[in-house]
């Protein structure tokens, strides 16, 4: 167990540095992408802890629950822009992460998943529909299992149940967790990780599909995070217990959260849509960020 929490600790620490190494890279002449800069940054009480977040559009709510190490301000432009042609968007930092506080809790992701109902409770929201990516799908999972009465449709984007169920890659993990070489090389690396070779050969340059973060993480929140994944022992045995619809999307060449998870867990849940996005990686959302909002709204807008 302690061998798995300090690995994924350092995968979490190298993949902070690869949104350095993306930060680093030369811009871009004119961006064209949606700037969410100019969203105006809120924040909350919540618990023992103030929440700092940011919304867009009008009609029935959907929170975004970011993925490990990530600030708010790292979704894809293009996603939240269209998301937010017909959903109230509301993006928000984890506990610790970016401009959200912590405190002396132990990290875990029902911790995370109490911030997130905290949230919806803070903001006066009954209920929202849920959109989870990489570890924001643990908290998600987590949130629906626990307040279901919060959770009207949950969507789970590069999702794995953790636990020792969960399918991942060797020689992948072996990559993430390689330390070697420059920061540069170390980013490079990481890039070729989240990104199909060949749409990567295609779009070199980070800066014209992810806008650059301007938030800080510190390496103590780094690190905590990393030991709450670890000791997560994962949904496996309860996802029968998960009713809400739920719609699993995947890119068919992610080889961090492969799509073997997420044709596993749509075989286990109650009422669940699977979507398999060709060629898509674990960075999908920045690729076909069109798709991806796409099959949301139309899973959204399906009564069931």
């Amino acid at each position: 167990m302690l061998q798995k929490i300090f690995r994924l600790a350092i995968i979490f620490v190298l993949l902070s540095m690869f949104f350095i190494f993306v930060n680093g890279c030369s811009k871009v002449e004119k961006s064209t992408l949606p700037d969410l800069s100019k969203l105006v940054l809120k924040k909350v009480k919540v618990n023992d802890i103030d929440v700092a977040y940011k919304e867009t559009g009008k009609g029935y709510p959907l929170i975004l629950i970011m993925g490990s190490v990530s600030t708010m301000d790292l979704w894809s432009p293009e996603l939240i822009a269209g998301l937010a042609k017909n959903n109230r968007v509301i993006i928000f930092d984890n506990r610790g992460i970016g401009s959200t506080s912590s405190s002396d809790k132990e990290f875990s992701i029902n911790l995370f998943a109490d911030d997130t109902a905290g949230l919806l409770d803070a903001l006066n929201i009954k209920k929202a529909n849920v959109l989870g990516w990489s570890m924001g799908t643990y908290i998600a999972q987590e949130l629906a299992l626990k307040y279901p009465d919060k959770v009207n449709k949950l969507i789970l984007y590069a999702a794995d149940t953790g636990g020792a169920e969960a399918v991942f890659n060797s020689d992948v993990i072996a990559q993430l967790t390689d330390t070697s070489g420059t920061e540069r090389e170390r980013g490079e690396r990481l890039l070729k990780l989240i990104f199909p070779g060949d749409w990567l050969k295609e779009n070199p340059d980070p800066r014209k599909y992810m806008q650059m973060s301007t938030e800080q993480v510190s390496p103590e929140s780094i690190e905590r995070q990393g030991i709450a994944c670890g000791k997560w022992t994962g949904t496996f045995s309860r996802l029968s217990q998960i009713n809400m619809p739920v719609l699993l999307i995947v890119g068919t060449d992610d080889i961090i959260a492969p799509p073997q998870n997420s044709v596993m867990m749509a075989g286990k849940l109650p009422s669940s849509w699977l979507v398999q996005i060709k060629d898509g990686g674990h960075g999908l959302m920045f690729q076909y960020p069109d798709k991806l909002v796409k099959i949301s709204d139309f899973f959204l807008s399906v009564d069931e």
